[in-house]
């Protein structure tokens, strides 16, 4: 990632446009987008903008705002809107949306410091305060427009969708009429910004921005652009972790119509055709002998013993409180479990993509870009140009779960290999196949988990040990400085070395084996995925060998957490906690609950389950509590924990990325099935009404649904499941 690095700091600019009004950051007009598929540039009314801030009015009444995160089916680009819009007081039919261009001193994440990107749920949350206050000087400056023009008191004019309006003289203007004018207002230094009571967009309901073009084929991804001249790559890749290219034979995949050239690249050997399908044949044609003599080889049965190993000697210290041996030794009952999480592919719709070209000052890239900053300094890095000379286009992105914020740049460097090989005379679309995306990296690494809990005389928990094993995501990276602290990467423990319950002693520590060679990186909730899991279903065995009920149990140990404990009330009173379920015939019914918190928010689920006698499972119904803060909008927040308990409850039941002597086993999605819509449960998704800044929403919903659906098998089978994916032969009565 060049010398590319996290750090806190911000910084911020309000401009001023001429002909209409324009606010935010400045950007220089070198780095705007231009070309096709581009995100802004677009004339508005009859103005033509640079699209260089969060707001520009056009003549015609339109409102655009820049988005500067990417819009992956996450709904990003319609909160961001709703709170800009929520201060301007915009006619929410005439807001559009653009994505914003790479340039990190303007559009950056606000959490990350000077780094641009999209991720760890952090849109919503960095952008609250600075959104509002761009849409709030805004209508300052429109209102002050106006009073000049019509010569009355500021005080006395009122702004409402679209609409600058004076009633004692029954004065109005639309945005556009008064855009020029308001151009040359100056931004105050103080803006008071609304009171949540005055809320007409924030909390309500504000139809999605990007529904319509995604239904009716406007939207553009990717795979959408076309240059001319354009040549398609695919890449054959090794077929081990860290094989090279030891010869290849192009005869073939040349005679193929339509294959124009193939390249040999750092990573495989691409051909390069006129279109993606001949591509593939010509790729299939392609004769490759592989070097694998620095090529990973172990299978994921090996990986596992060597975990398991490791798991018998401490490691480095995550979390401690009180003294634990001396609890243990005095414990009248020691409850203790094992747990394995295998690698998981990320298997969004939308396979890595991305189109590139070098200009004479650069070079250009058009994709669902997520990882901004760290993007542009690699490709910088690699072409020896300045950052700023590499002008990046955010497209929309067909769902990423993390794996298009790869901290090495994996595809994007790959797709920049392929026009130097090439010479840069054409641009080049590099697009993965689906075989490509689950075999080629990266995944949510395998992990191994051990707990013990020491319960006293009094039923009560004394002890609680947690030793984890498995990859670092952000050791070697540009991340690692800010993740990982003495020895211990915090995204491996997140969920383990902060849990909310009040534990007299507690010990968590961590392995981090190094000589592993599967790439990983974060996955929708990132280490919460797996600590959720084990924690949560820990937790439920303990409270049963205890003999407590584990709501009530979970109840009072929270007693300095009421956001934990408000969610998982609210949660078990949905869902009938504590009554009986209805009988069906021929199945062993359960009711599981789960509660995590991750990324500032607090989650909890109840699961009921049905369990036939050959082991088949139905989850029948998920009841969700979720504390996100103030609900910028409610409808996305229950879309979110809807798609994250169909995400996650389709790990639990197929996500598997095994190896065999290093091969990846699974390639499509018949090797690696996904939730089908038969499978989806009955979701209840309840939001805590808030008036705490809002928090993350794409990630807190997946993390308590598996635990929580294996509380509820134990509870109808009396099985504790350890090993995921489910297999259902374990649930056989």
């Amino acid at each position: 990632m060049s010398d590319f690095r996290i750090e806190n700091v911000s910084r911020r600019q309000f401009l001023q446009g001429t002909a209409g009004l324009t606010l935010a950051f400045a950007l220089p007009a070198s780095a705007a987008p231009a070309g096709p598929g581009k995100a802004g540039g677009e004339v508005v009314g009859k103005v033509n903008f640079e699209p260089n801030a969060f707001l520009r009015i056009g003549a015609d009444g339109s409102v655009t705002i820049i988005s500067k995160h990417l819009e992956m089916g996450q709904g990003t680009y319609t909160g961001l809107a709703t709170m800009l819009a929520e201060e301007l007081d915009a006619d929410w039919n005439k807001v559009r949306i653009e994505g914003a261009p790479a340039d990190a001193s303007r559009y950056n994440n606000l959490f990350w410091g000077p780094a641009q990107g999209t991720g760890g749920s952090t849109a919503m949350a960095n952008s609250w305060e600075q959104m509002r206050k761009a849409g709030a000087a805004g209508r300052f400056m429109l209102v002050q427009a106006a009073a000049k023009r019509w010569q009355v008191p500021a005080s006395e004019i009122a702004v409402r969708d679209g609409i600058v309006s004076h009633s004692k003289s029954r004065r109005k203007a639309g945005f556009g009429e008064l855009a020029q004018a308001a151009g040359e207002e100056t931004i105050p230094s103080e803006l008071t910004l609304k009171h949540p009571r005055d809320f007409r967009l924030i909390g309500k309901h504000a139809p999605r921005k990007d529904s319509a073009d995604k239904t009716n084929g406007k939207a553009i991804f990717t795979q959408d652009i076309q240059l001319p001249g354009m040549l398609v790559a695919v890449v054959a890749h090794p077929p081990r972790f860290g094989g090279k290219v030891k010869s290849f034979d192009a005869k073939r995949a040349l005679k193929v119509k339509g294959v124009v050239e193939v390249v040999q690249i750092d990573n495989g050997v691409a051909v390069l055709a006129k279109d993606t399908w001949s591509a593939k044949k010509g790729r299939d044609a392609l004769s490759v002998d592989w070097d694998e003599s620095n090529a990973f080889k172990l299978g994921s049965e090996e990986i596992f013993a060597r975990y398991r190993e490791l798991a018998q000697t401490p490691g480095a210290v995550a979390a401690q409180q009180g003294n634990v041996e001396p609890a243990f030794a005095a414990a009248k009952t020691v409850v203790s479990a094992a747990y394995d999480f295998p690698y998981l592919a990320h298997a969004a719709m939308e396979p890595l993509n991305c189109v590139m070209r070098q200009t004479a000052d650069g070079c250009e890239v058009w994709n669902g870009e997520q990882l901004h900053t760290g993007d542009q300094h690699a490709l910088a890095g690699f072409f020896g140009i300045q950052p700023e000379q590499v002008k990046i286009h955010m497209l929309y992105a067909g769902g990423s779960f993390g794996r298009r914020a790869c901290s090495k740049s994996d595809y994007v460097l790959e797709a920049a290999q392929i026009v130097k090989a090439t010479g840069g005379k054409a641009p080049i679309k590099l697009v993965w196949l689906r075989e490509d995306d689950m075999r080629a990296g990266y995944y949510r690494p395998a992990f191994h988990h051990t707990l013990e809990a020491a319960i006293d005389a009094s039923g009560n928990i004394s002890g609680w040990r947690h030793r984890l094993v498995g990859q670092s995501i952000t050791k070697g990276t540009g991340f690692e400085g800010m993740m990982i602290k003495n020895g211990v990467d915090v995204t491996s423990v997140e969920g383990a070395a902060n849990l909310p319950y009040q534990l007299p002693n507690l010990l968590v520590d961590l392995h981090t084996p190094s000589d592993i060679g599967v790439p990983v990186l974060w996955w929708r909730s990132v280490g919460s995925s797996h600590t959720a899991y084990s924690t949560e279903t820990f937790f439920d065995q303990v409270a049963q060998v205890a003999g407590k009920d584990p709501v009530a149990l979970r109840l009072s140990l929270l007693q300095k957490h009421p956001r934990h404990a408000g969610v998982l009330k609210l949660a078990a009173e949905k869902a009938g906690w504590g009554k009986p379920l209805a009988p069906l015939a021929g199945m062993r019914r359960g009711r599981g609950v789960a509660l995590h918190e991750s990324f500032n928010s607090y989650v909890a689920q109840v699961a009921e389950v049905s369990v036939a006698a050959d082991g088949s499972l139905k989850v029948d119904r998920v009841v969700c509590a979720v504390d996100c803060g103030v609900a910028i909008n409610p409808d996305n927040i229950r879309s979110q924990v809807e798609g994250a308990i169909g995400f996650a409850l389709t790990a639990m039941l197929n996500g598997e990325i095994t190896l065999k002597e290093g091969r990846v086993e699974q390639g499509n999605f018949d090797t690696y099935p996904l939730l089908r819509i038969g499978e989806m449960p009955k979701v209840e998704v309840y939001i805590v009404p808030s008036a705490e800044k809002p928090t993350g929403i794409g990630e807190p919903g997946v993390p308590p649904l598996a635990p929580a659906v294996a509380n509820a098998i134990a509870a109808a089978t009396g099985k504790r499941i350890t090993r995921l994916p489910l297999r259902t032969e374990e649930l056989r009565a």
